[in-house]
């Protein structure tokens, strides 16, 4: 029988994970400023766990230095599922450390927090420490960017490393020829518009401490907020408006974010995929303010939150239970949708969507036409090849299949049907909007699938289960 992993690959993952460990120690260790400002010393928490992942990601970079072989894509998206996974329970130590909750709700919040999903294991957040609300934040706004491309922006170099790493983490659009200059433009472009956002909150009259999470929150489309009631504590329609826009334009392109200064604008509005996003938020927000009777400012807050994959809310789980069926399977249909490829969000994304009906109805066409004819799929007058309509209709497959299985899980363990398809979209979608199913009574084994759904929704599938096959592969030796 074939081997895929080898000896070598192995040392060519484990060398290159610990460079990524190293980093995810230092992100543990950035807390500390706002631990020390709050007179909170809690030191321990964030350093140990930092101590942990730097130490063995140094002896990992030690002892596998002499793996040199050219780096693949198979060896990029191991490494990135290792790096979210290892991520996740850096950051579920520092939890458990921080608050005393069970290892397993620490590692839960914290893949939560750095997929972007949002959801919340803690009862009541405004009791947490601010150097952990930060830290829910940060995780959050280096997971909408990625850990991978945080990482490789501050500490590697140009060559195959760069391009592999980033195209595991489910990227591919280029704002520069070279991996190193395009991740450096991107994290200008998120740098912006977060300052952006943090002068706009304060401005509104959100106190800065909140304006900073929030901020680090939306931007991420992330959605964890500081306050129990999410972004509806603030009862402020001006800083709905902001969080409005500011998940708009984490969930807009960074190409086109890039390309917005050299069109003077023009290319967001010329972008086929942000005038989807905002003919739905208007479309879909009018229809079901005549089918139902909740305040316009909550329907159009939380459309745009789903379209987007954000999260935040500000309309109470216990409101939102309350609304019709018609609307909650609305948001559904939204939540699997997602907004652009190359912006932070999760779900199946736009472009996928678009290019798989096109291929969709390319078939039909070509059953009705004249015999042997070969109808071409484009967008935007660009032919897309036949490889990418398959790949995207394998993508949608597997996504489905995902949510069948979480959704069947939930129900054999007694939980509300229809509760239960509408968590395991949102998980696997990295949404964040639930029911009120999810907390910390879920059972354990709920929670490790809730985790895994996180991660593959995250990564895209594919990658993890690279992992998971090259992991398999090891065992069975």
């Amino acid at each position: 029988m074939m081997r895929y992993v080898t000896k070598s690959d192995l040392k060519i993952v484990a060398r290159n994970s610990g460079i990524i460990m190293i980093g995810i120690g230092i992100m543990c260790l950035v807390p500390l400023i706002m631990d020390t400002i709050y007179f909170e010393f809690d030191f321990v928490s964030y350093i140990l766990p930092a101590l942990i992942s730097i130490g063995l990601g140094y002896v990992f970079m030690s002892y596998f230095d002499g793996a040199t072989q050219q780096i693949r894509l198979k060896h990029g998206m191991m490494i990135s599922s290792f790096a979210w996974f290892w991520a996740g329970i850096i950051g579920g130590i520092v939890f458990t450390l921080a608050t005393n909750i069970p290892l397993i709700d620490g590692i839960f919040e914290s893949v939560s927090a750095l997929t972007g999903t949002g959801i919340t294991i803690f009862d009541n957040v405004e009791l947490l420490p601010h150097g952990i609300l930060f830290f829910r934040a940060l995780e959050q706004w280096i997971g909408g960017l990625g850990v991978i491309v945080i990482v490789l922006r501050f500490i590697s170099r140009p060559g195959s490393l760069s391009s592999r790493l980033y195209q595991s983490e489910a990227r591919d659009e280029r704002l520069k020829p070279s991996i190193k200059n395009t991740i450096k433009l991107t994290l200008e472009i998120y740098l912006i518009y977060t300052v952006f956002g943090i002068i706009l909150y304060v401005l509104a009259g959100m106190p800065l401490f909140d304006a900073i999470c929030n901020t680090f929150c939306i931007i991420s489309t992330g959605g964890m907020a500081v306050k129990n009631a999410n972004i509806g504590y603030y009862q402020s329609d001006l800083i709905y408006l902001i969080s409005i826009i500011i998940m708009i334009l984490g969930a807009t392109s960074f190409l086109v974010h890039y390309k917005i200064i050299k069109t003077t604008g023009r290319v967001l509005i010329e972008d086929l995929q942000f005038q989807i996003i905002i003919s739905v938020i208007a479309v879909v927000s009018l229809m079901l303010y005549y089918l139902s009777d909740i305040i316009p400012m909550e329907l159009v807050f939380t459309v745009t939150s789903v379209i987007t994959t954000t999260g935040a809310n500000v309309a109470s789980v216990d409101a939102m239970a309350g609304w019709p069926s018609f609307v909650i399977i609305c948001l559904m249909g939204l939540m699997l949708v997602g907004g652009s490829n190359g912006s932070t969000v999760g779900a199946i994304k736009l472009l996928r969507t678009i290019i798989f009906f096109k291929g969709a109805y390319r078939n039909v066409r070509e059953i009705m036409s004249p015999m042997n004819r070969i109808v071409p799929v484009k967008l935007k007058g660009s032919k897309i090849p036949d490889a990418e309509i398959a790949q995207a209709g394998t993508f949608i497959t597997l996504y489905l299949i995902f949510i069948f299985v979480t959704w069947a899980l939930f129900c054999m363990f007694g939980y509300d049907p229809f509760k239960s398809l509408f968590a395991a979209m949102s998980l696997q979608g990295n949404n964040g909007l639930e029911l009120g199913i999810i907390n910390h009574t879920l059972n354990p084994v709920l929670k490790i699938v809730s985790m895994l759904d996180m991660w593959t929704g995250r990564l895209e599938i594919y990658p993890v289960l690279v992992l998971l096959r090259a992991g398999f592969e090891i065992f069975k030796r």
